[in-house]
Formats: structure tokens, C-alpha cells, sequence
């Protein structure tokens, strides 16, 4: 019998490939799931094609409509033991520049939305099955780069959230991970002009969410923790030479 049989993960913005894959990983570990997105009907196909109706529930979720975050979370049919925020908005630098409401649209959805719910299911204290909340984060929020920098201070604000979260949720032994995250062939990056080198799969992205350990940090492929590093460690100056 699988030890997770009576466990729940609760996904937001589950129907991302990144999120889509996950759900198979962690179906396949015995997880029942709560699948939560603004495009229901895509993942309830999603859902039929794969076979998972037993143990995979989809659920309307509209990380921008803060004010029905908490109703959400208290109809929610059971309250998770790990929680996925993997909602998602990314637009070009230059429209973000130019368009305001493109870049409120990435802060809204990238960070206010996932501080929104997340309080909400953090201050649960009734809830004693959660164990782990886990946020997909970026390598562009790593250091402002004149390519992507509103993007990138989405979610440099949303890691910076994930890390006082984990020192808030200490006490109750419940982990919380940031996946750091670098170029995945997914939606999100279509028509992007991406070095095919650093392109990771959506299932091997899914792979260190469903696995994620003690650390706060992690970040997939070799490769990009390498570049990681290095970005945490190069000056201002050189920093400013980058893309």
C-alpha cells in the first residue's frame, strides 16, 4: 500500500505543463489531487485523457480575484498536506515597460496572487495535515537584468515571500521549497528567443517539485545551478553587461 494513499496535494495553476506533469508524478505516488485553474475545461480533459478521475479533483482558481481566495480555500472538499503554487504570467520586457497593465497583470498573478492565498492557507492552524507549501519561482528574479527585469522582480518579491514563510511555518514542521527555476519548453515561453542548450522538459522540472527535499532552494539541472550561482556572485558592473 502506497504511504501516500490518504494524502492530498492541492495545485495552483494546474494547468500549466509544468503543474499538468506534476499531477501524473504525484498520482502515480499515490497522492489524490486538487487540481485548481482558471481553465477548467482544459484540465478536466486533461484529466479524462490521463484517467485520473478517482483520484484527481479540478477546481475553478483565479489567483487574481483575491477577494474569493479565502471562500476557495474554505469549500476546498479536504485541506491539503502540500501545497503547489504554480500559477504563472510572463510578457516581453519591453511591453511590460510600455503596457502597465501587462506588468500589474505579472504582479498580480506572479506574486499578489500567490501572498493572497498562501497567507490563507498559512494561518490555518486547524489544518494539521500541511506539510509543505511549494512556490515556482525563477532565475530571472535572481538579479535585475535589463532583458527581464519587471518579470524578474515578480518573482524575486514571491522568493523573498517563500523564505520568510519558511522561517514563519518552522514551528509547525512545515516545509517550504522555492523552485528556482530556469527556461522550460512550455507555453509561457513560446516565441521567446531561448538558448536550446538550457531548455528543460516540463516532466523533468515536475520531477524535483514532487521530490522536493528539506532545502529551501532548489534548482534543477547542472546547469543552471551553476548559472545560479554565478549570478549570485558577479558584480554590479558585469551584472550590467549581461542580456
Amino acid at each position: 500500500m502506497n504511504k501516500n494513499t490518504n494524502k492530498t496535494v492541492l495545485i495552483l495553476g494546474g494547468n500549466s505543463d509544468v503543474a499538468k506533469e506534476s499531477i501524473k508524478h504525484y498520482f502515480q505516488k499515490g497522492f489524490s489531487v486538487m487540481a485548481a485553474s482558471r481553465n477548467t475545461k482544459s484540465l478536466e480533459e486533461f484529466v479524462s485523457e490521463n484517467s485520473f478521475h478517482a483520484k484527481v479533483a479540478v477546481l475553478f482558481f483565479d489567483a487574481t480575484d483575491f477577494d474569493s481566495h479565502r471562500k476557495f480555500y474554505d469549500d476546498l472538499p479536504v485541506k491539503p498536506h502540500i501545497v503547489v503554487y504554480a500559477a504563472g504570467f510572463l510578457v516581453e520586457n519591453k511591453k511590460a515597460l510600455l503596457d502597465f497593465h501587462s506588468a500589474e497583470q505579472m504582479m498580480r498573478v506572479n506574486y499578489m496572487g500567490a501572498v493572497s492565498i498562501l497567507n490563507v492557507i498559512a494561518t490555518d492552524e486547524s489544518n494539521k495535515n500541511l506539510e509543505r507549501i511549494i512556490g515556482l519561482s525563477s532565475l530571472s528574479g535572481v538579479r535585475g537584468r535589463k532583458s527581464n527585469f519587471v518579470y524578474g522582480s515578480t518573482k524575486a518579491a514571491f522568493t523573498t515571500y517563500l523564505a520568510g514563510l519558511r522561517q514563519e511555518l518552522k514551528q509547525r514542521n512545515v516545509i517550504v521549497n522555492a523552485l528556482v527555476i530556469g527556461y522550460i519548453d512550455t507555453k509561457i515561453n513560446q516565441g521567446l528567443a531561448l538558448n536550446k542548450n538550457l531548455i528543460m522538459q516540463p516532466d523533468y522540472v515536475a520531477k524535483f517539485i514532487v521530490n522536493a527535499g528539506h532545502s529551501f532552494t532548489i534548482v534543477p539541472n547542472f546547469k543552471w545551478k551553476i548559472i545560479y550561482h554565478i549570478l549570485k556572485l558577479l558584480p554590479e558592473s558585469l551584472v550590467a553587461k549581461l542580456p
